[in-house]
């Protein structure tokens, strides 16, 4: 994460309470998981007010510019859309929702998870792992 990205990055997550859900927990947790994949390139595109996005990209991508994305949406509380191209993951239990052009303008399949649920969490870790390996292929 560039220099800037990573201060607005720090700020938002120091001035975010955590609540009974655990939703910040979730966030710092699938963060976690990226960072320790090769390749990973984070990036952190906040909309105060609308959403907090990070975004996601493997070095050796071509073609996109990412890989998924993890938007934080401002509610009370906040809740989590985790999302990726549609064509770069399965779903094999349907627990994603099908969204038209909702990543960048391509269809998407999104995840929203709003408390800590241990099947929900293993489930999106299992996608992350998709798409960061067909990111990869280049």
């Amino acid at each position: 994460m560039e220099k800037e990205a990573a201060q607005e990055f720090e700020a938002f997550i120091d001035g975010w309470r955590e609540t009974a859900e655990k939703n910040k927990s979730v966030f710092l947790h699938l963060k976690a998981v990226l960072e320790k994949k090769e390749g990973v390139v984070l990036d952190f595109i906040p909309r105060p007010g609308v959403t907090y996005s990070l975004r996601v990209a493997h070095e050796k991508q071509k073609g996109k510019p990412l890989f998924a994305m993890l938007d934080v949406i401002e509610d009370d509380p906040r809740w989590l859309s985790v999302c990726f191209y549609g064509e770069m993951i399965s779903d094999p239990e349907e627990n994603g929702d099908f969204v038209p052009e909702g990543l960048l303008g391509e269809d998407a399949i999104c995840f929203d998870m709003d408390g800590w649920n241990d099947d929900l969490i293993r489930y999106v870790e299992t996608r992350l792992d998709e798409a960061w390996q067909a990111a990869g292929k280049g």
